[in-house]
């Protein structure tokens, strides 16, 4: 069995630990992450790598170094075990069974530092609605008011990682020194159609894009569909909707930006009355931040400008905001010469999604290694990378830890 279909024979195995047969759903500390551990555990002392679940559940493989003094020097590979409701095989479960193959096509080699592969137990923050919660601990930015969130049974952060069998009062020590971490690299799926349509087997991140949560509520009057002349109408839903077409034009006309409206609620919310309230979400995403946040401003005065238009009253307010996380130099070159020696095209794109590098940027250099993803599904049973790519960033990220090696030998 060649490492690329071993890779996707272990995804698939991975895939059967869920806790929503047959979808695959995989929450932090569930019965179905215990079973995922077991088998990347395994899968990890098989690569030669000593293995350890640290205070949050994360499991953690290590190679040692060969060189003098190299176990003050680790360089950190890998990616998250949870999963979204119903999602896809790849999304985060890829980089953590291509990184124990990596480590385990370099356990003989000599190198000048550890190599760490982390599989991590909390990304995508669906069941306690704070991502990052297994990389923040390690990069020593996780907050200690996390433990009393609750998930929908009523069970706190704290109470589900005792449940688990770790020490919430030990998290705090696990954050790693920067001193002793080179970087930490990330191979994905892309999560979008881009290197599909340039007909690419795997990108390198630019940058991950930043982020901004905002709110609007339009507020006007309700009043019966059939006795309120349309000249009198305070209707909220139809200022909403010229907005919602705003954001979509602002979106289009600005290179880079994303802008959705992903949430809508129009009260009361009967047939026969004009809308009095709508509340809506507002997602926008850039890799520079400037340009975000200008977009920001202009939606924000878009929407006030069309409640005095029709004479309704607006609320407009950020709920969350997270800047953009420039992908290391250094790592990308490396990267890059690696693409290079295989003689396949260097393409560099930003990711709009989140991932565990942007946690791992607050102790280390990071960078990211993005994998085709077929039509660009993703958080979806659909989801899809071929052997084929899968087999170029495997190769490629070993050629980069040689590389890395090479220049500090």
């Amino acid at each position: 069995m060649s490492p690329s279909q071993r890779i996707t024979t272990r995804l698939n195995e991975l895939a059967c630990c869920t806790d929503d047969a047959p979808r695959l759903t995989r929450m932090f500390l569930s019965p179905a992450m215990r079973r995922a551990h077991d088998l990347v555990a395994g899968w990890m002392r098989d690569a030669g790598l000593g293995v350890r679940i640290d205070a949050i559940g994360n499991v953690i493989g290590r190679l040692e170094g060969s060189a003098p003094l190299s176990s003050h020097q680790t360089l950190l590979l890998g990616s998250h075990l949870d999963t979204v409701r119903d999602a896809g095989r790849f999304d985060g479960a890829l980089g953590v069974i291509l990184a124990i193959e990596c480590a385990a096509a370099l356990h003989k080699r000599a190198l000048p530092f550890a190599l760490e592969v982390l599989a991590f137990s909390d990304e995508e923050g669906v069941r306690f609605q704070s991502t990052y919660l297994g990389s923040r601990a390690v990069a020593g930015t996780f907050d200690q008011r996390s433990l009393e969130l609750r998930d929908a049974k009523g069970r706190t952060l704290a109470e589900a990682i005792c449940a688990f069998g770790c020490d919430p009062s030990e998290i705090a020590a696990e954050a790693r020194s920067p001193d002793d971490i080179l970087g930490y690299l990330e191979v994905h799926i892309e999560q979008g159609p881009v290197l599909q349509e340039r007909d690419l087997p795997v990108g390198i991140v630019t940058a991950i894009a930043g982020q901004t949560r905002a709110q609007a509520t339009f507020r006007g009057i309700a009043g019966h569909a059939g006795t309120v002349p349309m000249t009198s109408r305070r209707d909220a839903l139809c200022a909403a909707a010229e907005f919602i077409l705003k954001v979509e034009r602002l979106g289009s006309e600005t290179p880079g930006l994303v802008a959705t409206v992903g949430q809508i609620t129009a009260l009361p919310g009967a047939s026969n009355v004009i809308p009095g309230v709508v509340d809506l979400t507002l997602d926008l995403r850039h890799q520079d931040d400037a340009i975000r946040r200008s977009a920001c401003d202009a939606l924000h005065a878009a929407s006030m400008q069309l409640a005095h238009c029709r004479k309704i009253g607006c609320d407009f307010a950020i709920i969350q905001e997270s800047g953009s996380i420039p992908c290391d130099p250094e790592l990308r070159r490396a990267l890059a010469d690696s693409l290079k020696a295989r003689e396949l095209p260097v393409f560099d794109l930003p990711s709009g999604a989140g991932h565990d590098a942007v946690a791992l940027s607050a102790l280390c250099p990071a960078a990211m290694l993005f994998v085709r993803s077929l039509n660009g599904i993703s958080h979806h049973p659909d989801e899809f990378a071929s052997e084929s790519d899968i087999a170029v960033a495997l190769d490629v990220l070993i050629r980069t830890i040689e590389r890395l090696a090479g220049n500090r030998g």
